[in-house]
């Protein structure tokens, strides 16, 4: 059953890990630098409201959340053109703050973490700061929202570096929170 949550973590990246920014899709919280060539009246840093919108001149409220970055510099580039001439949009990430997990309990550093790239569920506990003495690696935990409700999913440290089911290895997703007791 892991397994199958293994491939489906993996085209969770496909969408978003192919190296280019532009694909990232943008989520509540992201904060966005809006850049219009020579209208510095027009550009602007924004954070991404939770309604999924941002406000800006001339075009209003935009929705933002949902679109990959490209996509949201062409929808603006249409909007202002429509009162400026020729614009040149720029949209860029300054700051992800809608893809995040979180770990708890028996760990270096528990708390919130940016996912800023694919993470397996060992290499999140490890930016944790790996495991405190008296973990107990074989109970591990992630859980994980899909489709309104909440999975567990499990994971045995042990037997994993003794070479078994490696599939318990999962790409971490958004909103995940991994539980070491």
């Amino acid at each position: 059953m892991l397994c199958v949550f293994c491939f489906s973590g993996q085209s969770l990246w496909a969408q978003q890990a192919t190296g280019d920014e532009k694909n990232y899709l943008i989520g509540v919280g992201d904060v966005l630098e809006v850049q219009v060539w020579q209208e510095p009246d027009l550009s602007r840093t924004v954070k991404v409201r939770l309604d999924g919108r941002i406000s800006l001149p001339l075009t209003g409220d935009v929705q933002a959340a949902g679109k990959a970055i490209d996509e949201l510099d062409s929808y603006l580039e249409k909007k202002i053109a429509e009162l400026v001439t020729e614009p040149a949009v720029s949209v860029i990430l300054v700051e992800n703050r809608s893809r995040r997990y979180y770990v708890v309990g028996q760990v270096g550093q528990p708390g919130e973490f940016a996912i800023e790239y694919p993470l397996t569920l060992l290499q999140a506990i490890a930016r944790s700061g790996g495991f405190q003495e008296w973990a107990k690696r074989e109970e591990i935990k992630v859980v994980r929202r899909t489709g309104g409700k909440e999975e567990l999913l499990r994971f045995d440290y042990d037997s994993f570096v003794k070479g078994k089911d490696l599939g318990q290895n999962i790409f971490i997703a958004p909103g995940d929170t991994i539980i070491v007791p």
